[in-house]
């Protein structure tokens, strides 16, 4: 097991509070600006290619100011067709250079906890709320997350996870409530089950928190053996 974990006892949560919705992509589809307009997906194409084609849609997009200091987009990146999508708040400075979601000193931490699971990165995809650097590193603000969360929405769509893992408050808070109006502290959320559009959507802490907070380390693997589960994937003892 990788040393991102020191020897967690394993625990069970409470699932009753999933809710299930059939045809979630018929409701994906008809919630007012899901969907970028300038965006027509194609089930003609692979999943990789409907997102190389939605990449491709907003490679100028200056829908919000963060458009003047980024030095790249950072679309998302991992495997199309993943059973497990991770959701981060934004990219840092690593990630503005290269272009790529989770390559710092977080991202290392996300890439062990990804393995600790008994997977890698190639076999999850990871995205971010906002697909431009917020200055500073601070967090997205409301109007530049409802700018950006369209075409995460289109991403999520395309892939059709079977389980959506939001890292952190802003990730949770900016995908169930764009606006901004309702602020749900992680820690009351981690663990627990929550619904957007039938998709099945669980909260842990962001790597970025675990990093100042290693205490915190177990539970964010309590957290993560819920997900294992859920996938049927072996929990290690």
């Amino acid at each position: 097991m990788s040393s991102f974990f020191h020897n967690p006892k394993s625990i069970l949560f409470d699932l009753d509070d999933i809710m299930a919705q059939e045809n979630k992509l018929n409701c994906i589809k008809q919630e007012s600006n899901m969907l970028d307009s300038n965006v027509i997906l194609d089930n003609g194409l692979s999943k990789q290619e409907q997102l190389d084609k939605l990449k491709v849609s907003f490679t100028d997009c200056d829908k919000c100011g963060l458009a003047a200091t980024r030095t790249n987009i950072v679309f998302g990146n991992g495997n199309a067709d993943t059973r497990l999508m991770f959701i981060g708040e934004g990219p840092g400075a690593d990630e503005d250079a290269q272009g790529l979601p989770f390559v710092g000193r977080s991202g290392k931490l996300l890439t062990k906890m990804i393995n600790a699971m008994g997977l890698s990165r190639d076999d999850v995809y990871i995205a971010n709320i906002v697909k431009c650097r917020p200055p500073n590193n601070r967090n997205p603000l409301a109007e530049e997350a409802q700018a950006c969360i369209g075409y995460l929405r289109s991403q999520i769509q395309i892939i059709n996870p079977e389980i959506i893992v939001c890292l952190g408050s802003v990730s949770i808070n900016f995908l169930l409530q764009p606006e901004g109006k309702i602020k749900l502290e992680i820690s009351k959320l981690r663990g627990k089950w929550q619904n957007f559009y039938g998709y099945k959507v669980l909260p842990t802490f962001h790597p970025s928190y675990l990093l100042r907070n290693p205490s915190k380390k177990r539970e964010a693997w309590y957290d993560l053996q819920v997900v294992m589960k859920e996938l049927g994937l072996e929990v290690p003892k």
